[in-house]
């Protein structure tokens, strides 16, 4: 599919994008799947996600390159969008940069859940005192995923303000989907030993490593092969965007090995190409049609009963 861009002056952009849902649809309906569950994509107060896509626009430095966003309709229509892929089921993922702002944001999450059935309730946290009494209680309200962002956060994910924060996920056994590698850009904590660190004293955790972990794909595949709960997202992982990684024979088989650990992640509405993308990038690597049904949908669904 050619990558058009809804934001390039196109003359008819409602059918440019009538056409990538109708390839998108084409392609979970060729594996004979239901559709789709995308469990990393993002929606947050408008006046955070429009603070966060100013810093996309702007190369921030914890971007390190441009990043043209792809989708920048308002909330409504990009329901619709996903809807219209076929994705069934999706997150709303918040994070926090700093201290304060994790329980305002789970508020929102747990409002947005509310009034959008086919999301995933979802929730964050931060390192502060507080979070050891209300990450709690977004698991007694139904968060059913979580998200934390060392990367952007800034922070060491073995804090020890986060030892009963961890504990408390591990407990409830709900996964938290962690941006812990070290693209696009490295920071203090980023990497596979921060991450290490925290599932020594909680290995139980159901870690979804976000973006497959890259750069550092190969030390959080060791984590996994450590720590049953480890788990992938897919997001913008082999793209052409990131550059296609070449998997060594090893690596392609300990994937092949945890597919049922590897879920599908998008990323959206801050991808800077089409969804459709994302899911040609994931066919390239050429694991199969039973790899494909299990991380685009079947893995999910069992995790998160959808």
């Amino acid at each position: 599919m050619a990558d058009t861009d809804l934001e390039s002056g196109a003359a008819d952009p409602t059918a440019d994008q009538a056409a990538e849902s109708a390839e998108v649809r084409r392609f979970w309906q060729d594996l004979g799947l239901p559709g789709l569950i995308d469990v990393h994509t993002h929606f947050m107060p408008h006046r955070l996600l429009a603070r966060i896509q100013a810093y996309f626009d702007a190369a921030g430095p914890l971007i390190g390159r441009e990043w043209p966003i792809r989708y920048r309709q308002d909330e409504q229509r990009r329901l619709e969008i996903l809807r219209g892929f076929g994705v069934l089921a999706f997150t709303s993922l918040a994070y926090p940069h700093k201290a304060d702002m994790a329980a305002s944001l789970n508020a929102w999450t747990a409002d947005f859940a509310a009034r959008t059935p086919d999301c995933l309730h979802s929730a964050t946290f931060f390192p502060e005192p507080e979070a050891a009494s209300y990450v709690p209680a977004a698991i007694a309200a139904g968060a059913r995923v979580f998200k934390a962002h060392v990367q952007v956060g800034g922070y060491d994910p073995a804090d020890p303000l986060l030892v009963p924060v961890w504990g408390a996920l591990a407990e409830a056994g709900i996964p938290v989907i962690v941006h812990c590698g070290s693209g696009p850009v490295a920071t203090r904590y980023t990497g596979p030993e921060p991450m290490a660190r925290v599932l020594a004293r909680h290995p139980a955790l159901r870690l979804v490593v976000a973006h497959f972990g890259l750069p550092e794909y190969v030390g959080f595949l060791d984590l996994a092969e450590r720590y049953d709960g480890v788990l992938f997202d897919t997001t913008m992982a082999f793209t052409d965007f990131f550059g296609q990684v070449e998997l060594p024979d090893r690596e392609r088989k300990r994937i092949a090995e945890f597919e049922e650990r590897i879920l599908f992640g998008s990323d959206f509405p801050n991808i800077p190409y089409s969804y459709t993308g994302a899911l040609e990038a994931l066919s390239r690597l050429d694991f199969g049609d039973g790899w494909l049904r299990a991380v685009c949908h079947g893995n999910a669904a069992r995790i998160f009963g959808v």
